[in-house]
């Protein structure tokens, strides 16, 4: 059957005479609600885990800083003088690599170091975090 504008027109009342009956309610299935209604027409993701990989791909990561001569000597003293009064209170700003992606964030933490292994090559606090001592990039002794 082929539409056609001027059939349409001419049929336009075609439904009076079931225009004015009750709606059909079925004795077997029960009212869907209107949430459920909705949902049947929500869109379908055929590709999961799409979206996340675009946001992962999207987020930025930082290079690692590389310091220069004077600042790894400072970096130096510091550690030394952090390693002669521990255990001490410090706040440690240090290079954290990202897990998924190259590059990572710098990062400052505060607390009380409690030792730094040298076999390790770890700085370790009270509170069980330890920081490599090849990321620190700053140290401030408060």
């Amino acid at each position: 059957m082929t539409y056609d504008m001027f059939n349409f027109l001419e049929d336009e009342h075609q439904y009076d005479d079931i225009i004015s009956l009750p709606h059909h309610v079925s004795a077997n299935r029960k009212h869907m609600s209107n949430r459920d209604r909705a949902a049947q027409f929500s869109p379908f993701a055929a590709l999961t885990g799409y979206e996340d990989s675009v946001k992962e791909a999207a987020r930025l990561t930082d290079k690692r800083p590389e310091p220069d001569d004077d600042q790894k000597e400072l970096l130096d003293s510091r550690m030394n003088e952090m390693i002669d009064s521990l255990p001490c209170e410090a706040e440690l700003t240090y290079f954290l690599p990202d897990k998924n992606k190259s590059g990572g964030a710098v990062v400052t933490v505060c607390g009380i170091v409690r030792l730094v292994d040298e076999y390790e090559k770890m700085a370790v606090f009270t509170d069980g975090r330890r920081i490599p001592t090849e990321d620190i990039l700053g140290i401030r002794l408060l």
